[in-house]
């Protein structure tokens, strides 16, 4: 483990003392913050964007875009970063993003952007931290 990664809880108990009370409805119980609240919503500080639970680098800031959907939005992951699930709650079809780390529930990601990949991973903030890039 490097210094931009902390160490993970073995069980939900640890990840609740951990994690903020929304952090963990999140990023533990796949909850989604509501839209265009999100602390990052408008950020546009470059850097690297981690797992708010294990600091996993996620997503690069050159990669964000806005997709007025409400929350962060990036057109790729990093290499290996996520894992991608598919997901049929609340009577649709989608995809659900979580950190190939800690398994932690990011968002979703939908075939919509407006960018070369086609790509709109659509994150909830309280599951990012932007870290500067020269951490890495």
């Amino acid at each position: 483990m490097n210094d931009t990664q902390t160490s993970m809880p073995g069980n939900e108990e640890e990840w609740k003392a951990k994690l903020t009370p929304e952090q963990y409805r999140i990023l533990r119980e796949k909850g989604t913050e509501a839209p265009f609240t999100g602390e990052l919503l408008h950020e546009t500080k470059e850097g690297v964007y981690t797992c708010a639970a294990c600091g996993n680098p996620l997503f690069s800031s050159t990669t964000k875009f806005d997709s007025g959907s409400g929350w962060p939005s990036f057109d790729d992951a990093l290499a290996g970063a996520v894992k991608l699930i598919s997901d049929s709650t609340l009577g649709m079809e989608r995809t659900e993003v979580e950190c190939s780390r800690c398994g932690s529930h990011l968002g979703h990601v939908f075939d919509d952007g407006p960018t070369e990949s086609g790509k709109r991973f659509c994150m909830n903030s309280v599951c990012l931290d932007l870290r500067d890039e020269k951490d890495f």
